[in-house]
């Protein structure tokens, strides 16, 4: 997750960047969901059944802080499905663990939109384009305007929600008015998220766009996050799996803020890039963990070993390797200057394209120049 419009703001103003302290979860509690979408990594639908119970969820929770975990995304399928979630999150807030929700945004109604409010401390609801991009690929008719309802529901009761854009062929075309949506609706943040090649989305590999499509969109979204710090506008702008647009930041500073240079490559170091297996992890609704949702292999279950075993492990190879800093990664990345911000991008695109976790991510647009200091 790369928090664009907070580097721009912390380095211009010379504060100190958010950053998280311990790692996050993504947590997919149940693999139903009342949608089909095309790019689902977990390849989510109607008929699927909860597997997990809530004593193995309890009994897994007090295991999180002892593997320093203080964050969860709650995930699915639809979280919402689950009738325990609130209790799951309550659960969570006992342990002192920060909660999150990633929502399609249909179960949100007037009888339980407080208590959404009360118990997560974000809320994002995903917008794949205009409406009638977003229904054909959602799977279903009228969702757009229940996704849109909920935005409005929950703002009208004090709460926010942000938007979770996915850019791929099918959504392109939605992209520039994604904007004009967020500032319509007064949404403080817009997630806007590469593809990444797993679940339905690697079945679907040829929607990915081209990697000329992409450094256009990324200008935008650098031109756009400049624009909002610039008008005062709370837009916070964030990307996420394609590390790479750090590098297109850095290139935008080097040209109208070079005394600030210096201090926003500090900024990207500590950073980090990709932090799958490290600051990032993902749990899934059969009890295993992965270093990210989008992971071809696991690490472990924890319905079978204790998390805290499965990631704090030394032994691990595959979590050693992605632990390192930065990691060995081959092709392009063994020459490229910046390797040290990116740390090599996304894995799971990698394998999927080579069927090596090691090589290079085939998404990154960076040109020879630009990998150079």
């Amino acid at each position: 997750m790369f928090r664009l419009s907070n580097l721009i703001k912390s380095t211009l103003e010379d504060q100190k960047s958010r950053t998280l302290n311990g790692s996050i979860m993504i947590w997919n509690f149940t693999n139903r969901c009342n949608l089909l979408c095309h790019h689902c990594y977990s390849k989510a639908d109607a008929n699927e059944k909860d597997t997990l119970t809530y004593e193995e969820i309890e009994a897994t929770i007090s295991r999180l802080k002892a593997g320093g975990v203080n964050f969860v995304i709650f995930s699915g399928g639809e979280p919402l499905l689950r009738k325990d979630i609130f209790d799951i999150a309550e659960c969570m807030k006992k342990h002192n663990i920060i909660t999150y929700l990633s929502t399609n945004g249909i179960y949100v109604a007037e009888k339980n939109v407080d208590r959404i409010i009360d118990t997560f401390n974000y809320i994002g609801i995903s917008i794949d384009g205009i409406e009638e991009i977003h229904d054909q690929f959602r799977g279903q008719k009228g969702s757009y305007k229940k996704s849109i309802d909920a935005i409005k529901l929950i703002q009208a009761h004090g709460g926010n929600a942000g938007i979770r854009f996915t850019i791929t062929k099918e959504t392109e075309d939605s992209f520039y008015k994604m904007f004009d949506l967020v500032e319509e609706l007064n949404v403080d943040k817009l997630y806007l998220s590469h593809l990444v090649y797993s679940g339905r989305g690697k079945e679907n590999l040829d929607i990915d766009i081209s990697k000329e499509k992409r450094r256009e969109f990324v200008d935008y979204i650098i031109n756009k996050a400049f624009e909002y710090y610039k008008d005062g506008k709370n837009i916070d702008l964030v990307t996420g799996n394609m590390e790479m647009d750090a590098i297109m930041l850095l290139e935008r500073f080097k040209k109208d803020y070079p005394q600030k240079v210096e201090l926003l490559e500090q900024k990207l170091k500590a950073w980090g890039g990709n932090s799958a297996g490290n600051r990032l992890g993902n749990m899934d609704w059969a009890g295993n963990v992965k270093p990210d949702p989008f992971f071809p292999f696991t690490i472990g279950n924890y319905l079978e070993t204790p998390f805290d075993q499965i990631w704090k492990s030394q032994e691990n190879e595959i979590l050693n390797k992605l632990r390192q800093s930065p990691r060995q990664i081959k092709g392009k990345c063994a020459s490229c200057d910046y390797i040290d911000i990116c740390n090599g991008g996304s894995r799971a695109r990698a394998y999927a394209i080579t069927g090596d976790l090691w090589q290079e991510d085939p998404s990154c647009y960076l040109t020879n120049e630009e990998m150079r200091r």
